[in-house]
C-alpha cells in the first residue's frame, strides 16, 4: 500500500502541495474576518452566511464559461495569477467604509476566479500523480485542508479578537500573496493538457459530455448535492454562536481531517464502494442534535463526528475520476469543484434565509434532513444501475503517462 511520504517523493507534489495550503489557510482566515466584519455591520444572518461561503456561488457562473480554459492554460502560470488575482482582492476588501455591495461585488470575481483555479490544480496533481495514487494524494491534500482550517479557523478567531475583522482579512492578503510566491518558484513549467482554444461554446460542450452518462450524474451529484447543505449548516455557525463560532468551525475541520485520514490511509479497495453513502450520511445525521438545543460540548461533538463523514468524497471523486478520460481530468474536477462549492453557496444562502425567518438551529436540522433524504436516493439508485459510459475527450489530447501505460 502506497504511503503518505512517497508522495513527497513526487517532483513538484510538495510545492502543489504547500501552494494549497496556504491558499486554504487564506481562504479561511478570510472567510472568518469578513463574516465577522459584515455580521458587526449588517446584523443579518443571510449576509454574514453569504460573506462566508456566498463566493461559491459564482462557480456555478465560472464552470459555465470559463472551465474548459482548465486544460488549456500553463498551470504555473495560471494558478499563480490566480493567487496574486485574490491577493489584490481580499487587499480591497479590507478598505475601511467600504460599501457592502462593493464587498460582494469583489467576492463574485473572486468566485470566478476561483471555479477556474481548483480545475487547474485538481488536474495538475492528476497529472503529477499516477492514476493508483490519486486517492491518496487528494486524501493528504484533504488533510491539509483539514489542519488548515484548523489553524486558519483558531488563528482567525484570536486575530479577530487582536487585530480587528479587518486587519484579519489584510493577513488574508498576505498569505495568498505567498501562495501566489510558492507556485511561481516551486511548481516546473508544463504545457497545457489539451489542445485548442478555450471558449464557453467548448466548456458547454464538455460538460454536457461529462453529465451525459447516468453514473458520472450520479457521482456528480453525490459530491454536490449532499456536501453543499451540511456546509449550509456550518454557514451558520456564526449566527449561532458569534462568540464560539471558531470553535466550532474548528471542530468541523479535526473531524473532516480525521475521516480523510481514515479513508485515504486505512480503506482497503474492496470496501470502498461499499462504504460511500453510509459515510455521505454520518454527514448530516449528527446535524439533528441541534434540535434538542444543545450544550456547547455536545455541539461540538456533533459538528465533530458529521465533518468525518467529509471523507466520503474522496471515494466519490475515485469513482469520478474511473469514468472520465484523463485528457478532461482538469475540466472534470474542475466541474465538480465548482459544482461543489456553488451548492454550497445556495445551501448557505438557503440556510441564511431559513435562519432570517425561524432560528440558525432550525435551519441548521432542515437542511441535514435534506441531505440525509438525497443521500439516501442516490444510494437507492447506485443500487439499482452501475454502468460507466467514457465521454469522449473533446478536444483533448492524451497524457504521456496514460499513453505509456498503455503501450507497456
Amino acid at each position: 500500500m502506497p504511503r503518505y511520504r512517497d508522495l513527497f517523493r513526487t517532483p513538484e507534489f510538495t510545492p502543489l502541495f504547500l501552494t494549497g495550503a496556504v491558499h486554504t489557510a487564506a481562504q479561511t482566515v478570510v472567510g472568518l474576518g469578513l463574516a465577522t466584519l459584515v455580521f458587526r455591520a449588517t446584523g443579518s444572518p443571510l449576509l454574514s452566511a453569504l460573506a462566508l461561503f456566498g463566493p461559491s456561488l459564482a462557480q456555478l457562473l465560472g464552470a459555465t464559461t470559463l472551465l474548459s480554459a482548465a486544460d488549456r492554460l500553463p498551470p504555473r502560470a495560471a494558478i499563480a495569477g490566480i493567487a496574486l488575482f485574490f491577493s489584490v482582492g481580499t487587499a480591497v476588501l479590507a478598505i475601511p467604509g467600504l460599501p457592502t455591495w462593493a464587498v460582494f461585488t469583489v467576492l463574485l470575481a473572486e468566485g470566478l476566479a476561483a471555479s477556474l483555479g481548483g480545475g487547474v490544480r485538481h488536474g495538475l496533481l492528476n497529472e503529477i500523480l499516477a492514476r493508483e495514487d490519486f486517492l491518496l494524494g487528494r486524501s493528504v491534500t484533504n488533510m491539509s485542508v483539514g489542519v488548515c482550517q484548523i489553524l486558519g479557523f483558531a488563528g482567525g478567531g484570536v486575530l479577530v479578537a487582536v487585530l480587528s475583522p479587518r486587519g484579519t482579512v489584510l493577513v488574508g492578503a498576505g498569505l495568498y500573496l505567498a501562495a501566489a510566491l510558492l507556485a511561481r518558484l516551486g511548481l516546473g513549467v508544463r504545457p497545457p493538457r489539451a489542445a485548442g482554444r478555450a471558449s464557453v461554446g467548448e466548456t458547454w460542450r464538455t460538460n454536457r459530455g461529462l453529465l451525459s452518462a447516468p453514473a458520472r450524474r450520479r457521482a456528480y451529484l453525490a459530491l454536490w448535492v449532499p456536501n453543499g447543505l451540511i456546509v449550509g449548516c456550518e454557514s451558520l455557525f456564526v449566527p449561532y454562536d458569534p462568540e464560539r463560532a471558531g470553535l466550532l468551525f474548528a471542530c468541523a475541520a479535526l473531524g473532516m481531517l480525521a475521516g480523510d485520514i481514515a479513508v485515504g490511509r486505512f480503506v482497503p479497495a474492496r470496501l470502498r464502494g461499499r462504504i460511500r453513502f453510509p459515510l455521505q450520511a454520518l454527514l448530516a445525521a449528527p446535524f439533528l442534535v441541534f434540535a434538542l438545543d444543545p450544550a456547547l460540548p455536545l455541539a461540538l461533538l456533533a459538528v465533530t463526528v458529521s465533518a468525518t463523514g467529509y471523507g466520503a468524497s474522496l471515494l466519490h471523486q475515485e469513482r469520478l475520476m474511473a469514468l472520465v478520460p484523463e485528457g478532461l481530468s482538469g475540466h472534470a474536477l474542475g466541474l465538480h469543484s465548482s459544482g461543489m462549492l456553488a451548492l454550497q453557496g445556495v445551501s448557505a444562502a438557503l440556510a441564511g434565509t431559513l435562519a432570517q425567518y425561524t432560528s440558525p438551529r432550525t435551519g441548521m436540522v432542515l437542511l441535514a434532513l435534506a441531505s440525509l433524504g438525497v443521500t439516501f436516493s442516490l444510494a437507492r439508485a447506485e443500487a439499482r444501475v452501475r454502468d460507466p459510459t467514457p465521454v469522449p475527450p473533446s478536444g483533448s489530447r492524451p497524457s504521456p503517462r496514460r499513453d505509456r501505460r498503455r503501450t507497456a
